[in-house]
């Protein structure tokens, strides 16, 4: 029987500059354990998962420890590392921000040698096991498909697949389940079943109970950096969270040929006819026509790889639409450039957030939407900052002002992102999965907040998998399915 890696801290701390992200956590994770890890944005989780895959260093305090045993007997970090698989947004995010666009099969033996790229050749047997974890995770038809030219789900697979080919100890899973609807969801959990019979083990950090793994026995909370006692996750208790939380609501299936009742004298802000959108030449969106007027405030709908972040996209300027095909936008006729209409805009988006690894502070990141760029060319103007730090107030960041993005959590930095769309007093607002890495606390806030907006002069289009991530008041709906555009009026409205 394979000998498993079990994992000791005792009395660990870690500092990021003048804050301590981690203070005095003393735990034990034994071999065959399947943890959660919650709580709320800033209160540790990635530093502790990191701290566990030997990501990150204890900072010295003479009281530290930190024990890595094999079968009861000692081992040093960097012979645990190569039994711990780390998966979280940041690789993906590197993936997209590099512009590495390997194959699936180059993924997965980039995997076997734990570097981001294939530099080697693979042998035979490597081969033999590349094959048998695409078989195994139902990617095989994916096989040669380049990582960008797949839908947000299946890079989420690739990922886990790539993983789970290195026939890890431990998993550790930062909000891996973000961003995925139910079939990938039901997906990600057969693969961890799977491993789990193998003898995996894994820590999976989740703000919803939709996003804990199945096969969870027990739950680690953190708070402001320090570690509440564990306690376990009774049986059934997970399937009763996963229940209430509506996982197992049947969707509301597409409506065609709608007719939406808008004001009739409100010009368009935004007009599609007859678009055809191509994206790394695959077909996204088949003949869409629609219209966004003043007042009307739209959800998209859709399952993964149904086009939802494209149509953003393309209503945002990134993407335009095929020959024979129109946008047209208010004020903003045809020659002139883009950037002038992205300046109105307010925009959040994953990929956006997988941009944002410069090094520049997070004032400097929240003023730079008032240019709709990344980055700044020009130091900001006193406005510039003063608008800057009212958002940063509004979403508590103003501590972390001075800071860089990645000294962030994910779920604080998709909070200064809100805090970038908003900066200039858009006139619309897009969103892709807005609440994405929020705790309940803050989702609760920013839901808030865009119901204030919308009863004002703002415009709201929000792409969700999740309907509780919608604030009250959203008008109409479009559902993206198999390339065909369905709208009808919204079942949450008020």
């Amino acid at each position: 029987m394979r000998a498993r890696l079990s994992v000791t801290l005792h009395e660990v701390s870690v500092r990021r500059g003048k804050r301590w992200a981690l203070k005095s956590i003393s735990l034990a994770l034994k071999a065959g354990e399947h943890w959660a890890l919650v709580g709320a944005n800033g209160s540790g989780k990635t530093q502790l998962l990191k701290l566990i895959a030997a990501d990150v260093w204890p900072t010295p305090t003479g009281r530290e420890r930190l024990v890595y045993e094999l079968g009861g007997r000692p081992i040093f970090p960097d012979e645990a590392k190569q039994r711990i698989a780390y998966l979280g947004s940041e690789l993906q995010d590197k993936y997209t921000r590099y512009g590495w666009n390997p194959s699936v099969r180059d993924l997965l033996a980039a995997g076997l040698h734990r570097t981001d790229l294939k530099l080697a050749p693979t042998t035979a047997a490597e081969r033999r096991k590349i094959s048998a974890t695409l078989s195994a995770c139902g990617l095989a038809p994916l096989a040669d498909r380049r990582f960008s030219s797949l839908s947000y789900g299946q890079k989420r697979i690739a990922l886990l697949a790539r993983a789970l080919g290195q026939s890890p100890d431990w998993l550790l899973l930062d909000e891996f389940y973000n961003g995925l609807d139910e079939r990938y969801r039901a997906r990600i959990d057969r693969m961890l079943a799977a491993a789990r019979a193998k003898g995996c083990s894994w820590v999976a950090a989740a703000h919803r109970a939709l996003d804990v793994p199945r096969g969870t026995g027990g739950v680690i909370e953190l708070e402001a950096g320090r570690l509440k006692t564990p306690r376990p996750l009774r049986p059934g208790a997970l399937a009763r969270l996963r229940l209430e939380a509506g996982e197992n609501r049947a969707p509301r299936r597409p409506c065609p040929n709608t007719r939406l009742r808008s004001p009739a004298k409100r010009p368009p802000l935004i007009r599609l006819r007859r678009v055809n959108l191509f994206v790394e030449y695959k077909r996204v969106l088949r003949e869409v026509d629609w219209e966004l007027r003043s007042g009307e405030h739209w959800v998209i709908f859709g399952a993964n790889g149904a086009g939802k972040t494209s149509f953003l996209k393309l209503l945002y300027g990134d993407l335009s639409p095929a020959l024979g095909g129109s946008i047209e936008r208010a004020g903003h006729p045809q020659g002139t450039p883009i950037a002038d209409w992205k300046r109105r805009i307010g925009y959040v988006s994953p990929e956006l957030q997988a941009d944002y690894a410069v090094n520049v502070t997070v004032r400097d990141l929240v003023v730079s939407g008032r240019y709709a760029s990344i980055g700044l060319a020009d130091a900001p103007t006193p406005v510039d900052s003063r608008a800057a730090d009212r958002w940063l107030r509004f979403f508590r960041l103003a501590s972390f002002a001075d800071r860089r993005p990645g000294e962030l959590s994910y779920g604080q930095v998709r909070r200064a992102l809100l805090a970038r769309a908003l900066v200039a007093g858009p006139r619309i607002l897009l969103l892709d999965e807005p609440l994405t890495g929020l705790d309940p606390k803050q989702r609760a806030s920013v839901k808030g907040l865009l119901r204030r907006l919308m009863g004002g002069k703002l415009t709201l289009i929000i792409a969700v998998h999740h309907a509780e991530d919608l604030p009250d008041g959203m008008t109409h709906e479009l559902r993206l399915s198999g390339g065909r555009a369905y709208a009808e009026d919204c079942h949450f409205a008020n």
